[in-house]
């Protein structure tokens, strides 16, 4: 038998999507009930792409925190690159002090990423000056090659582009976000110190039969899309592993509920409700609750160069009925991951 309480170091999120407007008055407070510190994603419209920006929107995140977590949760800021970004902005925005990474998104390859790089060579020296400054490299990894199979676009974008960046700059430190795949587990186990991996959740606990189970379910749909379960299995192979190199990020990216069901659905899952719950269920599904609190809330300040946090979190295993629907802003909903469905981890705080 299992335990029926589990208590570890608070949690970070090294991936979330805090979002803006109406959606982010809505989603700090969930966020800040789990998550000590947060990578904040800079994929909006506009984006964030310079350190002006990452301060206003900074500003904007802890306006709509909770009065009690307005001090305690710490959005770390990121900017989105572009082919201009340039090296004086990435030491710009290692003097501001809140500017811990920069978001490599290929341009089309997600949500919000037209303004994203066209090509690699052209931010070279950009990435040089970030490993000179210490700024992080959070990477989207995949090719936006439309005759490119959508299931290889992560393998195929580790040989066309990362193993070279990896190769090229041995002081960056590089973090590939929300691995799906074998060929990502096996790139980050055999690679170098300066190159780690975030999971999600969702990679962990599905495969892509769950977005045609019983028809289409758009909810389901994100990019990286869901992969085959041999490359699931490699996911829990890695976190099974206890190895330092992976950590959390949830990758939570909510939509409203409009914008999920329509004739061209946006990607994204949403799991910020109850993050730290799918994780446990995952984890205890592996068997690998051992490693849960080195995932959850060391690995990821340990490859940052960040302390680790003192507070600590407790779920037990009660079971839970997630809601169908989220409402916020003027009659929207978001829809959550597992909604209408019992879990069986209940977070506590």
């Amino acid at each position: 038998m299992g335990p029926t309480e589990i208590s570890i170091i608070q949690p970070d999120d090294w991936h979330q999507h805090f979002r803006d407007g109406d959606r982010l008055t809505a989603l700090a407070p969930l966020i800040a009930k789990q998550f000590k510190r947060c990578i904040a994603m800079p994929n909006l419209k506009p984006p964030v792409v310079t350190t002006e920006d990452a301060v206003r929107y900074r500003k904007e995140i802890i306006d709509a925190l909770p009065e009690d977590k307005k001090t305690e949760m710490e959005p770390l800021m990121t900017l989105y690159l572009t082919d201009k970004t340039t090296p004086e902005e990435i030491k710009k925005a290692k003097e501001s002090g809140i500017v811990f990474a920069c978001k490599l998104y290929p341009a089309g390859a997600t949500t919000n990423s037209d303004s994203g790089v066209t090509d690699i060579k052209k931010i070279m020296p950009t990435l040089a000056a970030m490993a000179e400054h210490g700024i992080l490299l959070l990477v989207h990894g995949e090719v936006t090659d439309p005759e490119i199979d959508i299931f290889d676009r992560e393998a195929m974008f580790i040989d066309r582009y990362l193993r070279s960046i990896v190769n090229e700059l041995p002081t960056l430190k590089v973090v590939m976000e929300h691995i799906t795949t074998k060929d990502a587990v096996d790139f980050v186990v055999n690679g170098p110190d300066n190159l780690a991996a975030t999971i999600t959740a969702h990679h962990l606990l599905y495969n892509r039969n769950e977005i045609f189970k019983g028809g289409v379910r758009p909810h389901m749909y994100c990019l990286p899309v869901l992969k085959r379960e041999s490359h699931r299995q490699a996911l829990l192979s890695a976190i099974q592993s206890g190895s330092p190199k992976f950590f959390l990020g949830t990758d939570s990216a909510a939509h409203p509920k409009s914008a999920k069901e329509s004739s061209c659905g946006c990607a994204g899952v949403f799991t910020a409700h109850a993050a730290l719950e799918f994780y446990v269920q995952a984890f205890e599904e592996a068997g690998a609750l051992d490693h849960l609190e080195n995932f959850c809330s060391k690995n990821g300040p340990n490859f940052y160069g960040l302390p680790i946090n003192t507070k600590t979190v407790k779920l037990v295993k009660t079971e839970q009925t997630i809601p169908k629907e989220i409402e916020y802003g003027n009659g929207q909903a978001f829809v959550p991951l597992a909604a209408g469905e019992t879990i069986p981890w209940t977070f506590l705080g």
